[in-house]
């Protein structure tokens, strides 16, 4: 994972865009882009596993970005999270059901 974080602010910073890589600026990116991977699930679930994964990889990318500009460490935010999503969705509530916490 480091590798690639290297690679894509390489990336940016070869091209001097970081100055437009705001909080505001990346968090539309990421909408556009999520939006962008939505529009392959469009109509039917009949998808191109290629296109949809250049797709998420924007996403993702922007992602890296958005972290990046906000000074926060990805891994430190995910375990954060899931220890939120942990005590929200204990497995015995929680397994086999999609029903929102709030409802288990």
């Amino acid at each position: 994972m480091e590798e690639i974080k290297k690679r894509v602010r390489k990336f940016r910073d070869d091209r001097e865009w970081s100055q437009f890589h705001t909080p505001e600026n990346l968090a539309k990116a990421i909408s556009i882009e999520a939006g962008e991977l939505l529009e392959h699930f469009l109509w039917n679930n009949n998808y191109d596993k290629e296109a949809v994964g250049e797709e998420l990889a924007d996403v993702m990318v922007y992602c890296l970005h958005m972290a990046d500009s906000l000074g926060v460490n990805i891994e430190d935010i995910i375990e954060k999270k899931m220890d939120k999503n942990e005590k929200k969705y204990p497995v015995e509530k929680a397994r086999g059901t999609s029903k929102k916490y709030t409802e288990l």
